[in-house]
């Protein structure tokens, strides 16, 4: 059964793009659309909206429910971290506001075949794009055992890396998700209400399948470019890395100069170009929170642009 997405902090999210009728919108991760949509209710009569995912599935499903928008949604299946480019081969700059909700769809977790979930069994893949050439399973069985670690700790903060990387490696080839959960759970037994044990090295193999890290901090970078003057960025992480470098990309850019603290005069040059709208991110309320448990991790941060689009 396919489950349906439902879309975390979505009032929020719509409140801190400030959405105005007739303004451009870019989603960079449409999902099942339901942001998508919500910003076009706002945006309507003379909304457009640009889409953008790297899954041909979440385009095939966003195109299907939102078809009644017509021509005013442009939708392509292509990499965030090409934002830029895509808004000005789209001739959509500069825009009003720029959304990135960053989990993964409840959609992509229950598909049998793409490997995100370790409650079904599937390929190791946790490609978001089926154009990628690394998968999980490259990573596992062909990584050294220390780089192995190295990227357990670093994606998934997962303090028994080097326990887990010896055991997966001493199990080669490995190619289900269900054959990875079990030697995890083997070698870190779990606790009595905790997170499944295979949890965080289940998020850092996607995390480096996908480059996430790398492809949200170059589209952040240019989301800043292609915003005009007032337009609004608005972030939903869903755990600790993501939120940081959201966090430190709006500190910095909110700033002057960004000179070390011990250099005794700017040398930078860097301007501020963004006003932080939110001083601690917003979190799902307690009823959000019980009637989608997946919301429970969201942090939404937002900003304003106050430069023009370059």
């Amino acid at each position: 059964m396919t489950r349906t997405h439902t879309p975390v902090l979505i009032e929020e999210a719509i409140q801190h793009l400030a959405i105005q009728p007739g303004g451009r919108y870019v989603d960079c991760t449409l999902g099942g659309g339901g942001h998508a949509r919500a910003i076009m209710e706002e945006a309507t009569p003379g909304g457009l909206l640009l889409g953008i995912d790297a899954d041909p599935d979440a385009v095939a499903t966003a195109a299907h429910s939102l078809a009644g928008f017509g021509a005013d949604i442009k939708l392509v299946e292509a990499n965030f971290r090409d934002l830029k480019w895509l808004c000005l081969s789209n001739t959509f700059v500069p825009v009003n506001g720029v959304l990135f909700d960053l989990g993964l769809s409840s959609r992509q977790l229950a598909a049998a075949d793409r490997g995100f979930s370790f409650h079904t069994d599937a390929p190791l893949d946790m490609r978001f794009s089926p154009s990628q050439e690394l998968t999980a399973a490259d990573i596992i069985n062909e990584y050294e055992e220390r780089d192995l670690a190295s990227l357990l700790w670093q994606y998934g903060e997962e303090s028994a890396g080097r326990r887990i990387a010896r055991a997966l490696v001493k199990a080669r080839p490995l190619s289900s998700t269900l054959e990875l959960a079990a030697i995890i759970s083997r070698t870190v037994p779990g606790q009595r209400g905790r997170i499944h044990p295979a949890t965080r090295t289940f998020q850092a193999l996607r995390i480096a399948v996908n480059d996430e890290l790398g492809s949200l901090a170059s589209a952040l970078d240019q989301a800043c470019d292609v915003l005009g003057f007032g337009g609004r960025l608005v972030t939903i992480a869903f755990h600790s890395l993501e939120d940081r470098i959201v966090k430190q990309f709006m500190q910095r850019e909110s700033r002057d100069c960004i000179c070390p603290p011990e250099t005794p005069i700017c040398i930078c040059d860097h301007k501020a170009t963004l006003k932080i709208l939110t001083r601690k991110p917003i979190e799902p309320s307690a009823a959000e929170a019980a009637a989608n448990p997946r919301s429970r991790s969201a942090r939404l941060r937002a900003a304003e642009k106050i430069t023009e689009a370059r």
